[in-house]
């Protein structure tokens, strides 16, 4: 029996979530966790981290020399199969890395052993189930339905497989091994819609080209 496709998100129901994760017109306090929520979406959409790898960052994982990281260096320590990882950094991810720098890593002290997402206190991460619960939460609001942190690495696999080979996506998802990655085959709604719009495309061309020569022959 084949296995099912993975669910994702297309592209505009990736965009619609991480306004609802970023909250940017609230009352500052609920704006200041928007931006730490923001972040999180964006390191599971943009670099394909597991919610346990998320929970598991430190300060040292995301800065250097008071810099957002150009490459996210994942080591052993926090990944799944203990095997560390590179995955280079995207615009969207470094302004979200930039902003997050400012609203909540200025003020603290020891920040290189430092947990990156925590509540009040940087020695405490946030559980697993909490970042679960704001991407549910999230979803419940942009979509009318609850999501789950794996739908956002899914959605990164999925990009990915549409721009690169399967070795290169198994390599950035820390897959061990290629059977895992075989599922992100599938074609999702953003294939669907591509495949469409190709078609018009096509036949679009195809009628201009048979009214040019009509004109020809008149």
């Amino acid at each position: 029996m084949n296995a099912k496709p993975p669910k994702t998100l297309d592209t505009d129901q990736q965009l619609f979530l991480l306004t609802c994760l970023r909250r940017e017109n609230a009352p500052s306090k609920t704006a200041r966790k928007g931006i730490r929520n923001h972040l999180m979406g964006c390191l599971m959409l943009d670099a394909g981290l597991r919610v346990g790898e998320v929970v598991k960052l430190r300060y040292s994982h995301l800065y250097f020399n008071l810099a957002p990281v150009k490459s996210l260096v994942l080591t052993s320590s926090i990944t799944k199969n203990h095997k560390e990882r590179t995955v280079p950094v995207s615009v969207r991810l470094a302004e979200a890395l930039s902003s997050f720098y400012t609203s909540w890593l200025l003020t603290d002290l020891n920040r290189d052993q430092a947990f990156v997402f925590y509540v009040t206190d940087n020695t405490h991460p946030l559980t697993t189930r909490q970042v679960e619960n704001v991407i549910k939460t999230a979803g419940q609001l942009a979509f009318g339905r609850p999501i789950n942190p794996h739908m956002l690495r899914h959605t990164f696999a999925s990009k990915l497989m549409r721009v690169t080979d399967m070795r290169t996506v198994q390599v950035l998802l820390g897959h061990s091994y290629m059977s895992s990655t075989q599922i992100y085959t599938h074609p999702n709604e953003d294939d669907k819609k591509k495949a469409i719009a190709d078609l018009e495309h096509e036949v679009t061309g195809l009628g201009k080209d048979l009214e040019d020569l009509a004109g020809l022959d008149s």
